[in-house]
């Protein structure tokens, strides 16, 4: 009895410190992701699933969460929107904190973190693979992520792609 009221004690204090305003949500530097490779990143994404056979939606968010650009791949279910959403969400968001590039290897940490269901009950954040972490100098400054492939992993096989075609352009 006593450990089950520790272990909700400690899942509480995990949503209300995570609820709190964190400093991983605001760009540090003022470095952003531009416009024209945010589209590029996009279209990218879009057009692997596709070659896949997968329609998908692509959304960028920048660092503290806004949207910067949405594309509805042709075919594309309308929940893909809010997936892809959610998923750049989390990754913008997490990813400074824990430290990971790719949201689907945040979530296989979380597998064996008995603590992992008071993240998911935090809003807008998706405890599924397809989300890419975009960084400029080393800083967090925006999350790209895909909804709509069958399975989180394939949605990371275009969201990777995506960064893959910019990173080079994107300052180091």
């Amino acid at each position: 009895m006593l450990l089950s009221c520790l272990r909700r004690l400690a899942a509480a204090a995990i949503v209300a410190m995570l609820s709190l305003p964190a400093a991983a949500q605001v760009a540090q530097t003022g470095n952003q992701l531009s416009l024209d490779l945010a589209m590029e990143a996009a279209a990218e994404a879009v057009q692997v699933c596709a070659a896949h056979g997968w329609a998908v939606s692509v959304s960028i968010v920048d660092a503290a969460g806004t949207v910067k650009l949405q594309a509805k791949g042709d075919h594309s279910t309308i929940h893909t929107k809010d997936s892809s959403y959610r998923k750049a969400y989390t990754t913008v968001t997490m990813a400074p904190i824990f430290g990971f590039d790719r949201l689907g290897d945040w979530v296989e940490t979380l597998k064996t973190n008995p603590y992992a269901p008071a993240y998911a009950s935090l809003p807008d954040i998706f405890l599924l693979p397809g989300g890419v972490a975009i960084r400029i100098h080393g800083e967090v400054v925006a999350g790209l992520g895909v909804g709509g492939a069958p399975g989180g992993q394939n949605d990371e096989i275009c969201a990777a792609a995506a960064l893959e075609k910019i990173k080079d352009r994107l300052p180091q």
